[in-house]
């Protein structure tokens, strides 16, 4: 009986799912939920071990970088202290950010199973999963078979390998569903029940060398079905000794082949171009979409993911871009397409996302933009930013954009490729250069000083009170910290896992040791402002207005208002406490609605028709003045 209760719960909730899926957005629109959408972004492989039986082997690893599985390699503990190297890493003799690519911790998608009632508990509404496409690499970027959920991830990857080998890659009418793929489809099921959305990573630029039309273009060389299918530049010639084989791979790395553009114009680096991805790509391409958007292809998707976020964009034609959104949106009107969209010459110039974001290709960006001057402001950071060169900087970022579109923008502080929240607001120099661990002893390695704690608490207020979808990457919110890459993708220090301090630095020697655990007062500070940006409209759909900008006093201030709910955002950056001075008419009563730290609002006054708020240093308010 109680499974017949369960099962027909499941389904009323999958029925209640599918008719608010019926909202269809319009077509140069994003859909309405992600204007709503608080991310939490996954790196599978370390975000939690839900089953021993899965973890990964030697067999499933061939084909990623460093090039080799070292001998006697064994899964990591979870508990590992990060830069310790294991035993198998200390007998390979090699460097410990080479072989850091070699480690496995076993995530998988029973570990995402296993904690959702956690991420709805936080708050959470999106999901965004890093890739799940089969691979062997520890991040998925170096795909395998598009058309799966990578073997390891689900319960069963003998099995699943015995699977894929029965099916003609490039014939959809022979695929099969894996238990890995029957896990995720699991998984899509019970986010939706719980009424959030996920969106899944794909990379269409580039595979790895184990991707199954690579395997047959190197095998056969210009007698392979697939020599068009990449950037080749030569063959290799069988009449000589030499193997002139030479072909383009991501941004030059060799265990990356970029798929064939064709009809390219105005190709430069760093910006947006016109042409295509060859035919048979983008239709093997098209089918794998239309697998995860509808996988019972009954033109019901709300069985399906919600979306797509998609990696390196300048490096794939817009013309491809074009007809995609086409496709996803002939089958789910409702889904979400989100674009990278980052440099356009690193470390120094931003791109500019505008050409991805005029209704006929992406809804979002990760929306790096915002992030790198508001570093500048709340950390102080690469050289830092004073409130009115702030106020110009949004101004310039957010121009031209309809509400809708600043709205679903999504806001991050950090990802799976660049530092943690922590390590970025501790170490003050230049955004993402130099904040790698490897050949830089001088970066701090350790968890941020109460000082940057206190800036840290400021950001994300801002981050939760402004503009566009605040997002998570996944374990910031218990306060784990991290270099560049590999340093961001640690495994998460979840409470039930005895974690061993941090003693060991990046080149074997010993420090002081640093207890490794959550934070609990960084969980409640993310949940408080999860559930008052849910509360307040004005916070997901109302307008901005900066109030108070004061270069000498180091205060800003902005008004956020939405019908009749109206909020103040108020900053003091000094060291000293300050009084912020808003003129505002009709307030009745001002309400606190959140502080960035204990004791940062010491009183508010209103005197004809002033609203004074008495600020400590190095802190934050919001208010309601309703």
């Amino acid at each position: 009986m109680k499974r017949l209760i369960g099962c027909l719960f499941f389904g009323f909730s999958l029925l209640l799912f599918g008719k608010f899926l019926g909202h269809s957005a319009p077509f140069d629109q994003a859909p309405s939920w992600a204007r709503d959408a608080i991310w939490y972004q996954i790196f599978v492989e370390r975000f939690r071990n839900g089953d021993l039986s899965n973890d990964p082997s030697p067999a499933y690893m061939q084909g990623a970088y460093p090039g080799y599985v070292p001998a006697n390699w064994q899964v990591t503990p979870w508990q590992h202290d990060w830069y310790e190297q294991e035993s198998w890493a200390k007998s390979d003799g090699s460097d410990f950010h080479k072989l850091a690519a070699a480690r496995r911790f076993g995530g998988d998608l029973q570990g995402v199973l296993d904690k959702l009632d956690y991420l709805q508990d936080l708050g959470i509404t999106a999901i965004y999963f890093n890739p799940l496409n089969d691979s062997p690499s520890l991040h998925k970027y170096d795909v395998r078979h598009y058309r799966h959920i990578d073997r390891n991830f689900g319960p069963d990857p003998k099995g699943d390998s015995a699977i894929i080998d029965e099916e003609t890659p490039r014939d959809p009418a022979t695929w099969q569903w894996t238990s890995a793929d029957q896990l995720f489809l699991k998984l899509v099921g019970e986010v939706h029940r719980r009424g959030m959305r996920l969106i899944i990573d794909y990379s269409w630029n580039h595979t790895g060398i184990k991707f199954w039309a690579w395997e047959d273009l190197k095998k056969n060389q210009a007698k392979s079905r697939y020599k068009d299918w990449y950037e080749i530049t030569s063959f290799d010639d069988p009449k000589t000794p030499e193997d002139e084989f030479s072909y383009k791979g991501w941004l030059g790395v060799q265990t990356l082949p970029e798929l064939k553009k064709v009809n390219v114009s105005n190709k430069q680096n760093g910006h947006v171009f016109e042409g295509d991805l060859h035919p048979e790509v983008k239709a093997h391409i098209f089918n794998v979409t239309r697998r995860w958007l509808d996988p019972n292809g009954d033109g019901d998707s709300s069985d399906g993911v919600d979306g797509f976020r998609l990696d390196v964009a300048t490096h794939v034609p817009l013309g491809f871009w074009r007809d995609y959104r086409k496709f996803v949106r002939g089958i789910n009107q409702e889904a979400l397409l989100l674009g990278e969209a980052w440099w356009t010459n690193w470390p120094d110039e931003l791109m500019d996302p505008r050409p991805f974001l005029k209704g006929d290709i992406f809804d979002s960006v990760m929306h790096y933009q915002w992030y790198k001057p508001a570093r500048m402001l709340f950390a102080q950071a690469n050289g830092g930013l004073k409130p009115t060169g702030f106020v110009a900087e949004m101004d310039r970022v957010y121009k031209g954009y309809s509400k809708s579109l600043s709205q679903n923008l999504m806001n991050l502080v950090a990802s799976h490729d660049s530092p943690r929240f922590g390590t970025s607001f501790q170490n003050k120099h230049k955004y993402k250069y130099r904040m790698g661990a490897r050949g830089n002893m001088g970066l701090h390695l350790g968890p941020p000083d109460l000082g940057v704690v206190h800036e840290m608490r400021m950001m994300l207020l801002h981050q939760f009170t402004f503009l566009s979808a605040p997002h998570i990457w996944n374990g910031d919110e218990l306060g784990m910290w991290g270099a560049d890459d590999p340093d961001c993708r640690k495994p998460i220090i979840w409470d039930d896992i005895n974690h061993r301090p941090q003693v060991f630095n990046p080149v074997g020697g010993r420090n002081k040791p640093i207890p490794v655990k959550p934070d609990a007062k960084w969980i409640a500070y993310y949940k408080k402002l999860i559930s008052l940006r849910k509360k307040r409209p004005e916070w997901k759909t109302g307008s901005i207005e900066y109030i108070v900008a004061d270069d000498k006093d180091f205060t800003l201030a902005y008004r956020r208002k939405e019908g009749r709910h109206q909020s103040v955002i108020a900053f003091n950056f000094g060291t000293r406490a300050r009084s912020i001075r808003i003129k505002q008419k009709f307030i009745k009563e001002v309400g606190l609605l959140a502080e960035s730290r204990s004791g940062a609002l010491s009183s508010t006054q209103i005197e004809n028709e002033v609203l004074h708020i008495n600020l400590a240093s190095s802190s934050g308010v919001a208010l309601s003045i309703d």
